[in-house]
């Protein structure tokens, strides 16, 4: 399945369009915001050729899918009317599911930090790169490539501010460059400089405690989710006129000298309280926060829980200069790659050998969801194998003190980020915890699925000593034409079933079955019918048609609607439809046909309505 009908099968089987207030995506996941959870099929998508695993955490309908992520999510945008999370004028409703507190911190944190990601870990690789070869003298510190060179590694980090502000102005729908100017102001150079003068600075009369806001995180997401309140209350009142100039100018006004004198110091506090506190409870033992992180971290993962540390490690970086969790959970992630590569040195399974052959170099370089969903959470055991691995090389790399320099993802790639004191030490855990997790798989084993595939298919198939089928009418009149003449390549290529195309001459649709109505979508545009021998028949009037949101659609029955063969379903205008820009070139869809030994087409080129049109041949 290529990346375009698959992001088109998700969006289908989330509950379709209607039923998504906002997506993003991070580096493995969708992360879907559903307005009702119960529309969403998880079975199904779970079992589409793409998508690795599904999961539900922090109010996020999370669809794992793997490095291909970005390339789906492009295609979702450009094929639908889905609002893109990270776009600011996007206009959501509210979703009608609750999310406690936990939950929304998860999802702030989640939007702002992962688009940030990529930017952070490959200019923090590069740092480590710089720093390691600087110390073994293999540059010149005062030549211009390095200055050059560390220029590009470390804007990222000295301007953090500025790219928080264009993602926390996202998520709180607020405009970007006020927030930008907001984050500018605080690393403005006049600014920078005044926090080393002695002078005291005042605003208004009022005393300000200047601090070095370069590398902050916590001041400036709350400086701009409170421009997002202030914005909003001028706009309620200033003149249409004048809005776009006046608005910006107020809020600056405001949200500037504010952030100075409450939000930045605060912002500062909390900065220093996470970093403070971490350090407080790695001092009481580091073996033991050293074991608990490199066990669980991939338990956070699971349950997308992980991201409210990335605040903490950024916050340990810019008040301590170093930050000691990065190197523990390097162990977590190798555990998972040594687990994923015992697995493929054990299994029989040719599927799963292959799947865990390519998830280990997946799980080296830092990706590690396809390596949890696809293989060793899947096989259970080698996942236990490997927290019980990652936690004992954490354990090592804690003790030895080793710290990360600048932020980087957790992975083999991060290890010039941890050279200094304690390297070794990172070298020794990273080993352990990987080769025990190899070993421990091989030694302990796990349930090899091919020996549950093998009894499968010694099973008796009863289904072969008769041949049944059920016969489907034509639900209009029109031409005939083959599946894969469809516009839609969800329905031309097959993804969503086996069926036929109608390209209609009047807008009367009818039922081609005895059977019960399971879906009718509220545009009016597409209908679910089950028969009463199974078959699930989905119906489908033109291409993008849902864009209408209802126009020329008369909808004649409703969900739960036991109908009868000939039975009037649906009318619309063929010409309005045509006239807007659609086609109406309807595909009739056997979605379930993966249980049928076939589905047989007419030979006819043209039909009325009643005519033979399918056999599903059981």
């Amino acid at each position: 399945m290529s990346d375009k009908e698959l992001s088109k099968k998700i969006v289908t089987l989330v509950g379709g369009e209607e039923n998504v207030n906002s997506v993003f995506h991070c580096a493995t996941r969708l992360r879907f915001k559903l307005k009702d959870r119960t529309k969403a099929d998880k079975a199904a998508l779970e079992a589409t050729p793409g998508v690795i695993t599904v999961v539900e955490s922090s109010g996020q309908f999370q669809v794992v899918i793997g490095n291909n992520v970005g390339q789906v999510f492009e295609h979702m945008m450009a094929e639908t009317n889905l609002q893109d999370a990270d776009n600011p004028n996007a206009k959501k409703e509210e979703s009608s599911e609750k999310t406690n507190f936990l939950g929304k911190a998860v999802d702030i944190i989640s939007s702002i930090f992962s688009p940030l990601l990529g930017a952070l870990a490959g200019a923090g690789l590069l740092k480590g790169i710089m720093a390691l070869i600087a110390s073994l003298h293999w540059i010149d510190t005062a030549s211009g490539t390095y200055l050059i060179l560390n220029a590009a590694s470390d804007s990222v980090f000295y301007f953090l501010p500025i790219f928080l502000a264009i993602t926390s102005s996202r998520k709180f729908k607020t405009n970007a460059f006020v927030s930008v100017a907001v984050a500018g102001a605080l690393v403005y150079p006049d600014v920078i400089a005044a926090v080393d003068n002695p002078a005291k600075l005042a605003f208004l009369g009022i005393p300000i405690i200047l601090i070095k806001y370069s590398s902050s995180v916590i001041p400036i997401i709350l400086a701009v989710w409170v421009q997002s309140y202030v914005e909003r209350w001028f706009n309620s009142f200033v003149h249409q006129s004048v809005k776009n100039i006046i608005v910006p100018m107020l809020s600056l006004l405001a949200v500037v000298p504010l952030t100075f004198l409450a939000f930045g110091p605060v912002g500062n506090l909390i900065s220093q309280g996470l970093a403070n506190g971490f350090t407080w409870v790695y001092n009481l033992s580091p073996l033991i926060a050293g074991a608990v992180a490199g066990a669980f971290w991939q338990v956070f993962v699971i349950f997308g829980v992980h991201w409210g540390f990335v605040p903490i490690m950024l916050s340990n970086i810019q008040t301590l200069g170093y930050d000691t969790m990065l190197p523990m959970l390097t162990a977590a992630v190798l555990s998972q790659a040594g687990a994923t590569l015992g697995v493929f040195l054990k299994s029989r399974n040719t599927q799963m050998k292959a799947l865990a052959g390519s998830s280990t170099l997946a799980a080296v370089f830092g990706i590690t969801e396809p390596t949890i969903y696809g293989v060793t959470l899947k096989l259970k055991k080698p996942f236990i194998y490997a927290c019980i691995s990652g936690g004992i090389g954490g354990a090592i790399i804690a003790s030895g003190g080793a710290t990360a320099k600048s932020f980087s993802l957790p992975s083999l790639l991060a290890l010039p980020t941890y050279f200094g004191a304690g390297f070794l030490w990172v070298v020794l855990g990273l080993l352990v915890a990987f080769v025990l997790a190899v070993v421990l798989v091989m030694i302990l084993g796990f349930d090899d699925p091919k020996e549950e595939a093998a009894k499968t298919e010694t099973a008796p198939v009863k289904k072969e000593v008769t041949i049944e089928k059920e016969i489907l009418v034509s639900p209009l009149q029109g031409k005939v034409l083959p599946l894969e003449q469809s516009s839609d390549v969800a329905f031309a290529s097959g993804a969503m079933g086996k069926g036929i195309l109608i390209d209609p001459t009047e807008g009367v649709l009818t039922s081609p079955v005895n059977g019960t109505i399971t879906t009718v979508f509220p545009t009016g545009h597409a209908i679910g019918i089950t028969s009463n021998d199974g078959a699930e028949i989905l119906i489908h009037v033109g291409v993008n048609t849902v864009k209408l949101k209802g126009q020329f659609f008369d909808k004649r029955v409703k969900e739960g609607d036991v109908v009868k063969q000939g039975q009037l379903l649906l009318e619309f205008d063929i010409e309005q439809i045509k006239a807007a820009g659609y086609t109406t070139t309807t595909p009739i869809i056997v979605t379930n046909s993966a249980q049928y030994l076939d589905v047989l087409n007419t030979m006819e080129t043209e039909v009325k309505r009643e005519d033979y049109l399918l056999t599903v041949v059981v």
